[in-house]
């Protein structure tokens, strides 16, 4: 029988989603790419992201040679037509919703069984049903997952006698240190496959078919395979080692950290999580990284990114429109268009300018200044999600919409976590060096230098006073709006907010 073709979307890049083992498609099957522009079209997509996935795609697509037959199309059915016209077609289970709708409704496309996760779905489906008298908790997972794969065990016990090392990964950077004493990220050198892309963009913007925001640099992430392996080597020597104590703390001139920075080639699909957490397993075995700092990688991996994976598709679509806290103020147009000169706030301003510059920055910039910002405001959250799915380049649906919806603006009422996360400038000064030549001062709630950071997060508090008072996590800082007697001000100053230019 003749092998069915096999269609990889732009995410699903690695070896393991051409591998017929695992129900994945027919061996030997010929296989198919298509570089839809409409999807470029739809969104004002972050200029760095847009080359990074046509690059990864070209490039995939060299290394496939004969086997792959390679579609530039206005739209996915104009080029499946072209690729495949009506004959039948296999795909792994797309990585959105939006996608699983267009292969649902091609009769010719029969769609397998999702690859690239630790999970299967129907082992999660199992895991939640028997939590269904409750709510689903990431540590609950986490612990879960650890088990079943038996990642950092020894035994029945988790490694070490804990489960859990985060107060031991959550120290501000080191006094005084602009940088920290690490070897930098690896980092890829283009090729002329990079060169013909910006070229194409360049083309497509000059025509008006496409618009972008920020800036697209040399490249910094992986687009291939041997790219990806080499970032993921170059971690585990170098910068596991330190990953751990410094993960939540942020340096202005050092957006990086101990980082790994593997987030945007595992979410193209160039590496599987199974060899990542592996490799930091071993690399604590072998007694070249600490237990702590293995533990949360792992935990970023094999946890919260395996569990927002299934929380997006358990939750359902209804999921995208939830917004409990009933914000609805639109994004402004310094934050669309990533203008972090129009911005006084430095934490703020820094943050914004590493997205403009390099579509990427940590997980706590995301939270505690960009997201936080956006949930002291009150911005919609649905817009706030689609900037987050545009604007960073890891950014996919799956991995925003329960990011953002659920942990970053609370937008789901606590299904997802237990409480809104927010904060005062303290949080920002303690964690980083943000607030030292920052026009304004992250303890003073009023007058001209009050940390919008600090008079934001009040005046969210006040806000929802209400709901919130319940919250037993939030109970404390509830009762603290009592003890301020300049209420009055710093409302009236979170109304002028006065940190970004008109």
């Amino acid at each position: 029988m003749t092998a069915r073709q096999h269609w990889l979307f732009g995410d699903q890049l690695g070896p393991h989603f051409a591998d017929h083992r695992h129900h994945g498609p027919d061996a030997h099957a010929p296989l198919i790419m298509i570089e839809a522009r409409s999807v470029l079209a739809r969104r004002r997509f972050h200029r760095a992201k847009a080359h990074l996935v046509l690059s990864a795609m070209r490039h995939r697509a060299a290394e496939l040679g004969d086997r792959v037959r390679y579609v530039q199309a206005r739209t996915y059915r104009e080029g499946l037509a072209e690729a495949a016209g009506r004959d039948r077609v296999t795909v792994c289970h797309p990585t959105s919703r939006r996608a699983l709708e267009l292969v649902g409704s091609l009769d010719q496309v029969e769609v397998l069984p999702a690859k690239g996760f630790l999970v299967t779905m129907a082992d999660f489906a199992s895991w939640a049903g028997e939590h269904a008298s409750g709510r689903l908790r990431m540590e609950d997972f986490y612990r879960w997952v650890r088990r079943g794969h038996e990642l950092l065990m020894d035994g029945d016990e988790p490694a070490g006698g804990r489960w859990n090392f985060d107060e031991e990964n959550r120290e501000p950077p080191p006094r005084g240190a602009r940088t920290l004493d690490v070897l930098g990220p690896w980092r890829p050198d283009e090729d002329e496959i990079d060169e013909r892309v910006r070229h194409d963009l360049d083309r497509w913007e000059r025509e008006g078919t496409v618009s972008f925001v920020g800036r697209d640099g040399p490249r910094r992430f992986p687009a291939t395979r041997r790219e990806a392996l080499a970032s993921l080597r170059h971690f585990v020597t170098h910068r596991l080692p330190c990953f751990g104590p410094h993960e939540d703390a942020m340096l202005a001139a050092d957006p990086a950290l101990c980082h790994s920075l593997l987030s945007a080639p595992l979410n193209l699909g160039l590496l599987h999580p199974a060899e990542c957490v592996d490799r930091a397993e071993r690399a604590w075995r072998d007694g070249a990284a600490p237990l702590a700092g293995v533990e949360g990688f792992v935990r970023q991996i094999a946890g919260w990114r395996e569990y927002v994976w299934q929380l997006y598709w358990h939750f359902g679509e209804d999921y995208r429109g939830r917004n409990a806290l009933r914000h609805t103020t639109p994004l402004p147009g310094w934050f669309l268009d990533l203008d972090a000169d129009a911005v006084t706030a430095r934490c703020l301003a820094t943050v914004l300018a590493q997205v403009r510059d390099t579509g990427w920055t940590h997980h706590i910039p995301r939270l505690m200044v960009l997201g936080s910002r956006a949930l002291q405001d009150g911005w919609d959250p649905a817009a706030v999600t689609d900037w987050f799915h545009r604007c960073f380049v890891d950014g996919y649906d799956w991995v925003m919409l329960p990011n953002v919806v659920g942990m970053s603006q609370y937008a789901d009422g606590g299904l997802m976590t237990t409480k809104p996360y927010t904060s005062g400038g303290s949080y920002i000064n303690r964690m980083s060096d943000l607030c030292g030549p920052c026009a304004y001062r992250p303890g003073d709630r009023a007058g001209e230098r009050a940390c919008p950071y600090t008079v934001g997060y009040w005046s969210f508090l006040h806000r929802h006073r209400q709901r919130l008072a319940g919250n037993h996590r939030m109970v404390r800082a509830v009762r603290g709006l009592d003890r301020l007697g300049d209420l009055p001000e710093v409302l009236e100053r979170a109304a002028e907010r006065g940190d970004a230019t008109p």
